[in-house]
C-alpha cells in the first residue's frame, strides 16, 4: 500500500507539471496572437497622433516645407545648369568670332605657309587665284621694353589695343576722349603720358597709362612741342608696341568713340586707316581726267586719285612692312626741312617704286567713311540728311575744324544724349580762317595807305579807306 501511495503521488506531481507547462504555452501563444493583432491594428503605436491630426500636419507644414525645399533645390540646379550653359555659349561665340575674323582675313593662310616654307604654289583655275591678303606678324621681342611688355599683357585684348599720345596742352580733349571710351565699354586702351600732368590725370581717373623712361630727344618735344611735333613722336613710340607683337589702333585725342572700333576692323591689311575724303570718290579713289587743250588729240590724260589717309586714326598690324613704314616716317620727320607727319605718312604708304626710290610694299585698306567719320563728312553732309543722321558712327574725328573741344562735346550731345539740334549752331566752313584773311587784308591795306600818305599822292578812295582803318 505504501508502494501504491508513492506511485500515486508521483503521478500527481507529473500531471501538475504538465498542466503548468500547458498554461505557459497557451499564455505565450495568446500573447503572440494579441501582439500580432495589435501590430496590425495599430501600426503607428498606441500613442501616435490621431490620423486626422497627422494628415493635417503633413498637408500644411511638412508638405509645404518639403515642396519649398524641393523648389529651391530645383531652382539652384537650373541656375547652375544655365550658368554653365551661358559660359559655354560665350566661349562658342568667342571661338566663332575668332574663326570669322580669320576667315575675313582671306583665304591666303595656306599660301602664306608656301611662302614661309619656300615652296612655290601653282596657279589655280581662272577666277580662283587670290594674292596674299595678310602678311605674317613678327616674332614678339619682350627684351625691347620689358616694362611696357608687362603692362600690355594686362591692358591688351587679343594682342590689340587703342593707343593715344597726350601732353597737358590737350588735357580737356583727352578727358572727353577717355570718357567716351569708358561709356562704350572699351577695356583695351592706353594713354602714353608725355608729361607728369597727364600721368596724374590718368591715375586719378583710373585711365590706363604708360610713361616712358626719360629720353632727352623725345621729352623735349613731348613737353613743349606743338600738336604736329607731338604727332611726329607717335611713329617712334609705336615701333615698340609692334616689336612686342601687338596690333595698335592709333588715335588722336580729338576723337569721340560711339562704338567699339575692334568690332568693325577687317585685319586683312598692314594698315587700315580712316580717310580725309568726304564722299565715295574722294575716300575710295576715282579716275580723274586732266585736260590739256594744247595737246590736241591727246588733250585728256587719266589720273587715279584718292584723298589722303588720316594719320590721326589708323590700325596697324605688327608686320615687317608696318615697322618699315614707321621707321621711314620717323626718319624723314627727324631731319630738315620740317614736314607734316600726315603728308609723309601718305607719301611713304602710296608712292610706288621708281628710279632712285624703293617704295613700301604694304597692304592698305580704307575704312568706311560713315562709320569712321571725319568732321567734314559730319557737318557738311550727315547732319543735313535725314537718313544719314540715323546712322550711328563708330567714331567721329574732329580733324577739319579748329574749335575741336566744342564740336566734340556737341557730338556727344547729339549721338549719346539724343539732343537733336546739338550740331546745328556750328558752321560748315571754318569762319575763323576767313576772319584771319580779312585781318590780313586790312593790314595790307593799311600799309598801302601809309605808303601812299608818305608820297603825298593819296587817292580820295584810299583816304576814305584809311579813315575807316
Amino acid at each position: 500500500m505504501a508502494g501504491v501511495r508513492r506511485d500515486g503521488s508521483l503521478m500527481r506531481e507529473k500531471g501538475g507539471h504538465s498542466f503548468r507547462g500547458s498554461r505557459i504555452a497557451a499564455a505565450v501563444a495568446i500573447g503572440v496572437l494579441l501582439g500580432c493583432v495589435c501590430a496590425f491594428a495599430f501600426p503607428n503605436g498606441f500613442f501616435s497622433p490621431a490620423p486626422s491630426m497627422r494628415n493635417r500636419r503633413l498637408s500644411k507644414s511638412d508638405l509645404e516645407g518639403r515642396t519649398q525645399d524641393l523648389s529651391i533645390s530645383m531652382l539652384k540646379t537650373d541656375s547652375m545648369r544655365l550658368t554653365e550653359k551661358n559660359a559655354e555659349l560665350k566661349k562658342q561665340v568667342r571661338d566663332l568670332t575668332e574663326k570669322l575674323r580669320l576667315i575675313e582675313q582671306g583665304k591666303g593662310h595656306a599660301q602664306e605657309q608656301y611662302v614661309v616654307s619656300g615652296e612655290q604654289p601653282k596657279a589655280g583655275p581662272f577666277g580662283t587665284v587670290k594674292s596674299l591678303r595678310t602678311l605674317p606678324t613678327v616674332l614678339p621681342d619682350e627684351s625691347v621694353n620689358p616694362r611696357l611688355a608687362k603692362l600690355l599683357k594686362k591692358v591688351a585684348v587679343r594682342k590689340e589695343l587703342i593707343v593715344a599720345l597726350a601732353n597737358s596742352n590737350v588735357q580737356s580733349m583727352l578727358e572727353v576722349w577717355y570718357t567716351s571710351i569708358k561709356k562704350v565699354g572699351i577695356p583695351n586702351y592706353l594713354v602714353v603720358a608725355l608729361d607728369d600732368g597727364i600721368a596724374n590725370l590718368c591715375q586719378s581717373n583710373s585711365v590706363p597709362f604708360y610713361k616712358r623712361d626719360p629720353d632727352e630727344g623725345i621729352d623735349s618735344v613731348a613737353k613743349t612741342g606743338s600738336n604736329h611735333a607731338v604727332s611726329g613722336l607717335k611713329f617712334r613710340i609705336l615701333r615698340e608696341f609692334l616689336q612686342l607683337g601687338y596690333s595698335v589702333l592709333l588715335s588722336d585725342v580729338d576723337i569721340v568713340y560711339l562704338q567699339n572700333p575692334f568690332d568693325h576692323l577687317h585685319r586683312d591689311s598692314d594698315v587700315e586707316s580712316m580717310s580725309d575724303g568726304h564722299n565715295n570718290m574722294t575716300a575710295y579713289g576715282y579716275n580723274d581726267v586732266f585736260d590739256e587743250p594744247a595737246m590736241g588729240w591727246a588733250r585728256y590724260a587719266h589720273t587715279m586719285r584718292i584723298w589722303v589717309y588720316n594719320s590721326g586714326f589708323f590700325y596697324i598690324r605688327p608686320t615687317i612692312p608696318s615697322i618699315e613704314l614707321l621707321d621711314r616716317v620717323a626718319e624723314r620727320l627727324s631731319r630738315p626741312p620740317p614736314a607734316w607727319d600726315q603728308a609723309v605718312f601718305n607719301e611713304e604708304l602710296f608712292f610706288p617704286s621708281h628710279p632712285g626710290y624703293i617704295g613700301l610694299h604694304a597692304a592698305k585698306r580704307t575704312l568706311d567713311m560713315y562709320l569712321f567719320m571725319n568732321s567734314k563728312v559730319l557737318f557738311k553732309t550727315v547732319r543735313k540728311d535725314a537718313n544719314l543722321k540715323k546712322l550711328m558712327p563708330v567714331i567721329v574725328h574732329v580733324n577739319y575744324h579748329p574749335d575741336k573741344l566744342l564740336r566734340m562735346k556737341a557730338v556727344v550731345e547729339f549721338y549719346v544724349n539724343g539732343k537733336k539740334d546739338a550740331l546745328d549752331p556750328f558752321p560748315d566752313v571754318v569762319y575763323e580762317r576767313l576772319a584771319v584773311s580779312l585781318m590780313l587784308i586790312c593790314v595790307v591795306s593799311a600799309c598801302m595807305y601809309v605808303e601812299s600818305k608818305m608820297h603825298e599822292d593819296v587817292d580820295p578812295g584810299w583816304d576814305s579807306i584809311g579813315t575807316m582803318l
